[in-house]
């Protein structure tokens, strides 16, 4: 049995796609149209079987007249009321056995619901529901996910994190260049200066530099 509801890997290229459309719809919209703007790596035919199932455009990439027209909404609260408008059509059997509870349910609900219709495995229905609650909260129901994906979007709060602690770890550090000194021959010092550069991973947390310190300083510093 062909799975009827749509689904993407995560919200990321939903979310693009429709930010670009709401600059600009392109006169024929296919996957060949999305790689070209690059906004759906590897994820282009899924985009394009969710814009068909809303029913945006048809099965050759061109616009319906009508539906389409919900990405000229300027005011983003006008936007969601158009799309609110979309999906609820869309997914008519949903709302039919949940009605307006159907905005608002728990993931596992939803991949109940996709699994026992479409006879979907877990991943294809845990997909479907994400899909569902992407296309709801730019529907005004529920947060709008991050639009950049989960790997990424961790390393940019790490990032914002690092910043708001005083700035971001720079590239390399230099210690002070520790001096040993020995005495020759019974008399004379002699000098000898050591300089240490430090090449501190970019990845590291505050833990892993007092580590590298410490060890600088037990077995280079303070070394006899």
């Amino acid at each position: 049995m062909a799975v009827r509801y749509p689904y993407v890997a995560s919200p990321g290229p939903i979310l693009r796609n429709v930010e670009q459309l709401r600059k600009s719809f392109p006169k024929e919209l296919t996957a060949e149209t999305l790689r070209k703007l690059g906004i759906a790596p590897k994820n282009e035919s899924y985009v394009i079987n969710v814009l068909r199932f809303l029913g945006v455009i048809d099965s050759e990439g061109n616009k319906v007249g009508g539906k389409s027209d919900v990405f000229l909404q300027h005011k983003d609260d006008d936007f969601a009321k158009a799309v609110e408008k979309l999906v609820r059509d869309s997914y008519e059997e949903l709302f039919e056995l949940h009605e307006d509870v159907a905005w608002t349910l728990d993931r596992g609900s939803l991949v109940q619901f996709f699994r026992t219709t479409d006879h979907s495995t877990e991943v294809v229905g845990t997909r479907q529901a994400t899909t569902f609650q992407t296309l709801a909260a730019l529907a005004g129901h529920g947060e709008r996910p991050p639009t950049a994906e989960p790997a990424v979007q961790r390393k940019r709060d790490k990032e914002k994190g690092k910043k708001s602690k005083g700035g971001t770890t720079p590239a390399k550090v230099s210690e002070p260049p520790p001096v040993f000194q020995r005495t020759v021959n019974g008399g004379r010092d002699v000098g000898l200066t050591v300089r240490i550069e430090v090449n501190l991973p970019a990845d590291g947390d505050q833990e892993t530099y007092d580590r590298i310190f410490q060890s600088i300083r037990k077995n280079l510093i303070d070394a006899e």
